[in-house]
């Protein structure tokens, strides 16, 4: 009896450092997508000047290394999509913006619009 209370416990404990967890790894991938949006036009303007073949070297040398010296969260390769509750990285559903695994949850209690767990 008393090992499960003290799980009880440690659940509910955890389950707060979870949410934490969660919430700042959503505000981490926030300020990705702001710097990335923010950098979005440069970083494809030297990119452009990089590839071009009809610079000179020393042109592109130059453009090659004002890419290199943006900050490197301005890359849209460095965000990820992340569920808005749980923080989860993997198998996020774009149009709902959670987890299948959130997704699961709500749509058999009822509060998606539109969404029933389907059973045969």
């Amino acid at each position: 009896m008393r090992q499960s209370h003290r799980g009880a416990a440690f659940c509910k404990k955890m389950r707060g450092k979870l949410s934490k967890m969660s919430e700042k790894r959503n505000i981490r991938d926030h300020k990705r997508r702001l710097l990335a949006a923010k950098y979005e036009l440069r970083r494809k303007l030297y990119k452009a000047f990089c590839k071009d073949p009809d610079l000179p070297s020393d042109m592109r040398d130059k453009h090659r290394y004002k890419l290199s010296k943006l900050p490197r969260n301005s890359s849209f390769a460095r965000v990820r999509n992340r569920c808005i509750s749980t923080g989860r990285p993997r198998s996020v559903y774009e149009f709902f913006r959670i987890s299948r695994i959130v997704f699961r949850g709500l749509a058999s209690r009822g509060p998606l619009m539109g969404i029933k767990k389907s059973s045969w």
